[in-house]
């Protein structure tokens, strides 16, 4: 259904003062903090994990080697969906309009609201990580403590026990990190880089990290996490983050969170011969998934 003068009914008329609600300022492409943007040319992307080898076993004199075997794991898909929105505006009502341009105030609306959609969208990825309705290619939720591997054990990017950002919560969270094992059992060299959080916990967050001293204690020790740099680029606040508990670490992990780009953003118009209205349209297509549970750690806060 077209925009219509009934529904701009004040911007017809001499006498209004101003015009308010669509000039707030938005929070930009918060998902560049999480997620590396790759081109897509297909429908969708796929992604394998592979096996390499267990540890070597001592061969005895004169006895044969041993074989192994290395294998596909698993796959991980990643399907672009198609975001669109439109508006229409009849012809009557752009020439009656006293006081703006239309078309250019309502696309830029459009355009907010694509962006915050992808926002939302980005941030569902974290925001479903502890959900056993939405997994991965493993089968698990993203952050989980029983991730299959192929060599028969498991490995937990979820704290045992479920628990606030603290000092204790977070520094055991890089410890667990520091033990992260790859499909066969062999231990890997991954790091926490940064922490992402909701609005809720970024005074905890700067106190845990920008103090110079241990928080919340008379000690005289110094700030561990600051100290070691454990996390080198620090933390970040994603706004479309739903649990004001949760707190996620984002490793080093070489293929983790990943947001394939379909197709760019682009914006039409087209006139309609026969009714005069004046069509506006905005579509993207791309998708958002992790490959690699190991790229990132987190807890849903304490129960």
């Amino acid at each position: 259904m077209a925009i219509n003068r009934a529904q701009l009914v004040k911007e017809l008329v001499p006498g209004l003062h101003a015009l308010f609600g669509l000039e707030y300022e938005r929070y930009n492409n918060e998902h560049e903090d999480i997620f590396d943007t790759e081109n897509s040319e297909r429908a969708f992307e796929e992604e394998v994990m592979l096996s390499g080898f267990g540890e070597a076993p001592t061969k005895g004199e004169g006895a044969a080697v041993i074989y192994d075997t290395a294998q596909e794991s698993w796959t991980s898909r990643f399907t672009h969906e198609t975001i669109a929105l439109a508006f229409a505006l009849t012809e009557e009502a752009i020439e009656d309009n006293l006081y703006d341009t239309l078309s250019s105030r309502y696309t830029r609306a459009l355009a907010r609201s694509m962006q915050q959609t992808k926002q939302v969208k980005a941030a569902n990825v974290l925001n479903n990580a502890f959900s056993s309705s939405y997994v991965g290619g493993d089968g698990k939720e993203l952050c989980a403590t029983d991730h299959p591997t192929v060599g028969g054990g498991n490995f937990a990017n979820e704290l045992a026990t479920a628990a606030d950002l603290n000092e204790t919560s977070l520094e055991q969270s890089l410890i667990d990190i520091s033990a992260f094992i790859d499909e066969r059992g062999l231990k890997i060299a991954l790091q926490g880089r940064k922490m992402i959080i909701p609005p809720a916990l970024q005074f905890v967050a700067e106190r845990l990290m920008a103090s110079n001293l241990r928080t919340g204690t008379a000690d005289n020790d110094i700030n561990a996490v600051r100290n070691m740099g454990m996390l080198p680029e620090g933390y970040v606040v994603n706004h479309f983050l739903t649990d004001t508990d949760a707190f996620f670490i984002k490793t080093d992990a070489p293929n983790g969170f990943k947001h394939f780009e379909r197709s760019a953003i682009k914006t039409s118009m087209e006139g309609d011969f026969d009714t005069g209205n004046a069509r506006y349209k905005a579509r993207e297509r791309y998708s958002f998934g992790v490959s690699d549970p190991r790229c990132v750690f987190g807890s849903p806060g304490a129960a």
